[in-house]
């Protein structure tokens, strides 16, 4: 019997199918169905270091597939997301396959010369994770709905085809005009596409369902698709799968400003919003961190009312550099006296050069002068170092007294060095004074270097840090706050999974797993 899969596809981008998919990933689990997501192909530069499917190495995948992996509670695999495809700015994106990068190309150059290959490692990747499964989750990208592309769209349309997958399509209602653009992409798909859709859910729904109903029953009469479901909204926490979560570059915006602590007894982190920022994921830890507030800032803003900072990882470095030196941050950073900590792209960036630059492609100078905050020369390379990463912590400068596990992963070209009075810092980190920086991305997500850099932030502000939670509290919010059970809650609070279920040939068990 053929393994089903279910295409989780949506009407535009950002319109919940990420959630809906992982939701649904551990969903399937706890009934006891042994689950894979999948994506055919993604572009985010926001990446995680995994096995590779042939087991010989680490490899790439979008994060939105190891947050459904880490669902459905298996290890996540570059077959999980077979093709990547990583924004580097210029009309250009690093082509990543099987979890390996094989290049930078136009879209033209990539329709042309790749989408086949990359079509045939999407059809090999589902054909094994299928093997092993009960049930495929796939996620689709952007809308299914573009006709410009429904002769190469290999996360929608061909995915649908190749897995003869049943599709849930979910519409965000608070966009606007959700009955129009359920209307519009279902008549705008493939007949024999159409005739998949098995039902309709729709996201993002603040207030009384029960007033969408003439809306719904007129949508179901016109199509024939029923719709399963309208989700409230709510965010169960989930990192986010691009930089379309985060505030335009041209705006200041600040999150994390929900957790009690009065404003006069908070601090600020500033992250700069660099036009190719990758893994934005990293700093979700420090806004959740009570009497923290993280601010994303344009280029041009200055850091006053800024306790700490933080430069992202970039997928240019060096062009982001130069939008950094261009904007005047470059001047504002020399003058700020609060901690401030680079993670991997803007770990290099706060260094002395870097050399080799124009191996990234963007046609400048071999060496390029950095911020000159830390006594470090990267220099790039053509070796990409993609791994997991498990180590015993050392930290140094606003990162002192951090010591212990952690945990995190790599995703870098090119490796820097000490060329000054700098004090090591674990991966390949240095630090000197109130600056630091490594290469380890998900740092924050670790207590001990959270917890340092915080401190330090408050230490540099002259502000006392307000006490924790009580244990009890801590113990209540780590019973309701795991992510992926929220997930699995609105999906099965607000979705009529039965229906699914019915229609994938699975039986629909409403026991959880260990029950008697």
């Amino acid at each position: 019997m053929t393994t089903p899969t279910l295409l989780v596809a949506g009407t535009a981008s950002h319109v919940g199918k990420s959630t809906v998919a992982a939701g649904l990933c551990r969903l399937f689990d706890d009934r006891g169905l042994s689950v894979a997501p999948f994506k055919a192909q993604n572009m985010s530069n926001n990446a995680r270091a995994v096995a590779t499917a042939d087991g010989d190495g680490f490899g790439e995948i979008g994060v939105s597939q190891y947050v459904q992996a880490r669902a459905a509670r298996v290890a996540p695999t570059t077959d999980h997301n077979p093709v990547l495809l990583k924004p580097h700015g210029d009309g250009a994106s690093q082509l990543v396959v099987h979890g390996r990068a094989a290049g930078l190309n136009t879209a033209s150059d990539y329709y042309a010369t790749h989408w086949e290959d990359a079509r045939k490692a999407a059809v090999e990747s589902h054909r094994r994770i299928a093997a092993d499964a009960d049930v495929v989750v796939a996620e689709g990208a952007g809308s299914i709905a573009e006709i410009n592309l429904h002769d190469r769209d290999l996360a929608n349309i061909e995915t649908a085809r190749f897995a003869d997958a049943d599709i849930l399509l979910a519409a965000d209602i608070e966009r606007g005009g959700v009955f129009a653009s359920l209307l519009g992409t279902l008549e705008l798909l493939p007949e024999d596409v159409r005739d998949r859709v098995v039902g309709a859910v729709i996201t993002k729904f603040r207030g009384d369902p029960s007033l969408l109903e003439p809306g719904l029953d007129e949508i179901e009469e016109r199509t024939g698709v029923p719709v399963l479901g309208v989700l409230p909204y709510d965010d169960p926490g989930l990192p986010e799968e691009d930089s379309l979560a985060l505030p335009a570059a041209s705006e200041r915006a600040t999150v994390g400003d929900d957790d009690g602590v009065a404003a006069e007894h908070a601090v600020t982190i500033g992250v700069p919003r660099l036009p190719r920022i990758s893994n934005a994921t990293d700093f979700g830890p420090l806004s959740e961190t009570p009497g923290v507030r993280v601010a994303y800032l344009p280029l041009d803003a200055t850091l006053d009312g800024i306790d700490g900072v933080v430069l992202p990882g970039s997928k240019n470095t060096v062009d982001d550099l130069l939008a950094l030196r261009d904007a005047g941050f470059d001047d504002e950073l020399a003058g700020f006296d609060g901690p401030v900590v680079g993670i991997c792209g803007g770990y290099q960036l706060l260094g002395e050069r870097i050399e080799n630059a124009d191996i990234e492609g963007s046609g400048g100078d071999e060496t390029v002068a950095g911020l000159g905050l830390l006594p470090i020369v990267t220099r790039f390379s053509r070796d990409k170092r993609v791994e997991p990463v498990f180590v015993e912590f050392d930290g140094a400068g606003p990162l002192a007294g951090a010591t212990g596990t952690v945990d995190g992963y790599e995703i870098h070209m090119g490796d820097s060095r000490i060329v000054g009075g700098a004090t090591p810092v674990s991966g390949d980190g240095a630090a000197l004074g109130s600056v630091a920086g490594t290469y380890i991305h998900d740092l924050f997500a670790n207590d001990a270097p959270r917890n340092a850099f915080v401190d330090a932030v408050y230490e540099s502000a002259g502000l006392d840090r307000p006490a924790s939670e009580s244990a009890e509290a801590d113990a209540d919010a780590g019973a309701s706050g795991d992510p992926y059970d929220r997930a699995a809650a609105l999906v099965a609070d607000n979705l009529d999974v039965a229906v699914l279920c019915d229609s994938l040939g699975l039986e629909w068990r409403s026991r959880q797993r260990g029950d008697t």
